[in-house]
């Protein structure tokens, strides 16, 4: 597996500060996946190995947190919150829109690789709901009315 020299650099910084070699796995999943975009097989056991883990140990953790990913996400990764003001604000309707704007089911990623559509925990920015990021820009006030046109725009590379 191929890190780039600057992620080689904060994982060797970053072990040492834990006083058990096994609290580092989760940041180093963290460090790979921002570097790798997500979580291989190859991936997994060469974190196990860094850490004189078995690959057990580390898939543990992936499988547990939902924002490790074992597959890569499309070209555009949509998160759509679902915590309680954006859910009343129509969070679940405008993804329900967008399933059906993106061809693609929550979890999954397009047949054409464009879209990875997931729901996610607080995006921190109530006020403004529902609340759709996409790769890091936050997107507010995505209804069910707009979220058509949201869609349409992101696919046409207006956002």
């Amino acid at each position: 597996m191929d890190l780039k020299p600057e992620t080689i650099e904060k994982i060797d910084k970053l072990v040492p500060r834990y006083p058990t070699v096994k609290s580092a796995a989760l940041p180093l999943c963290h460090l790979v996946q921002e570097d790798q975009g997500y979580l291989s097989n190859e991936a997994i056991e060469w974190i196990a190995t860094r850490l004189d883990l078995q690959p057990i140990n580390i898939l543990e953790i992936v499988t547990f947190y939902p924002m490790l990913r074992q597959e890569p996400t499309g070209k555009y990764h949509v998160r759509v919150c679902r915590t309680l003001p954006c859910a009343l604000a129509g969070a679940y309707q405008t993804c329900k829109k967008l399933e059906e704007a993106f061809d693609c089911k929550v979890g999954h990623t397009s047949d054409d690789g464009e879209v990875t559509l997931e729901f996610v925990e607080c995006h921190a920015d109530c006020g403004k709901a529902p609340v759709v990021m996409v790769g890091e820009e936050e997107y507010t006030n995505v209804t069910p009315e707009t979220a058509e046109e949201f869609a349409t725009k992101l696919k046409n590379g207006q956002l």
